[in-house]
């Protein structure tokens, strides 16, 4: 007799709960967040386990990989795409981990992908590295505006990121201006210092694949994020066509319509947040320093606006690194952008 097991994991505990083939409920427990409690409920039923079910939440790994360890046949739910009865009038849950062991049993569970645990450190330091590159950028927006606020002009970002203290000059009219500007830069080169030291770290941990060399190819896409384009990529091949990697990217217009008119949007955040700001920052630099990257942004922003265009670009560059990625090839101009 076969078993499917669902667990809803949280926090501080989680909920297991197993079925047999006939969808019978024959266990449930909620249990500690402890690895030996787990596998010690699990294990008089190990035998007959067809498979197990944990929530793609955000504390999976540890989960995922003492089960892994242990020869069960691990599932990852993609709780994004999974819905259950809307017209349910309570659910709880227990309710929600035999939702997830029927799904499995009917095998229409909707799966995440189980990245590999030997390459998790570098992707997860290169977030962190996304962390640190989102709280400077916040940190030179927040001194560009009071600048422009104080004085009417713009400092270029250079010269706040430079050894140079070139922010004195132009706060000094004011004590508190003055330290706010010390203390904005003392903040700026503390991350930029932390970032350049992810940087060489990473450099020499991880090489780029020679399936993913062409990446660096790309316009806007150098040794970084083409590192993190392929680790949070991971198998091109999990990814069917173009357009499923595009919208993974977040770079897919998510819009619903029907006779021509427009009746909502899905949802925009499906899909990979560390991809679309890569993608997002391999457009910044494309536009910036590829001549044909900057004629369609300029055509684009001329039809619509920056937003638009910055967007159109980044799916451009999304699109062009699924192809290198697939079939191995470097990045041909032409083709993009013929």
């Amino acid at each position: 007799m076969k078993l499917y097991c669902g667990i809803d994991l949280h926090a501080k505990s989680s909920y297991l709960a197993i079925i047999d083939e006939k969808r019978q409920r024959i266990f449930k427990r909620n249990v500690a967040n402890d690895r030996q409690a787990i596998l010690l409920f699990l294990a008089p039923y190990k035998a007959e386990l067809a498979g197990v079910v944990v929530e793609s939440t955000f504390n999976w790994y540890w989960l995922v990989d003492a089960l892994m360890e242990e020869g069960y046949r691990v599932h990852l739910a993609n709780v994004c795409a999974i819905q259950q009865y809307v017209g349910l009038k309570y659910v709880d849950d227990k309710h929600d981990a035999f939702w997830l062991a029927e799904l499995l049993s009917l095998g229409i569970l909707k799966e995440g992908y189980i990245y590999p645990k030997e390459q998790r450190p570098v992707r997860d330091l290169l977030r962190k590295r996304a962390h640190l590159m989102k709280l400077r950028t916040s940190l030179l927006i927040s001194l560009h505006n009071t600048m422009a606020n104080v004085c009417g002009a713009r400092i270029p970002s250079h010269h706040v990121k430079g050894k140079e203290d070139r922010l004195s000059a132009h706060l000094r009219q004011h004590a508190s201006l003055a330290l706010m500007g010390q203390v904005s830069k003392a903040s700026i080169d503390a991350l930029t210092l932390q970032i350049k030291m992810i940087d060489a770290h990473v450099e020499k941990q991880y090489k780029i694949e020679p399936t993913y060399a062409g990446l660096q190819s790309l316009p806007g896409v150098g040794k970084i994020l083409g590192l993190i384009i392929m680790l949070e990529t991971g198998p091109i091949g999990r990814f069917p066509a173009v357009g499923n990697y595009v919208s993974y990217c977040r770079k897919a217009d998510s819009t619903w319509k029907s006779a021509e008119k427009v009746k909502g949007k899905g949802n925009v955040k499906n899909g990979n947040r560390y991809l679309s700001w890569a993608f997002a920052e391999a457009a910044e630099h494309a536009r910036m320093f590829d001549t044909a990257s900057r004629n369609f942004y300029t055509r684009k922003v001329h039809q619509r606006n920056g937003a638009v265009a910055h967007s159109a670009l980044a799916n451009k560059l999304a699109r062009a690194a699924y192809y290198i990625m697939r079939d191995q090839v470097p990045y041909e101009e032409a083709k993009l952008f013929g």
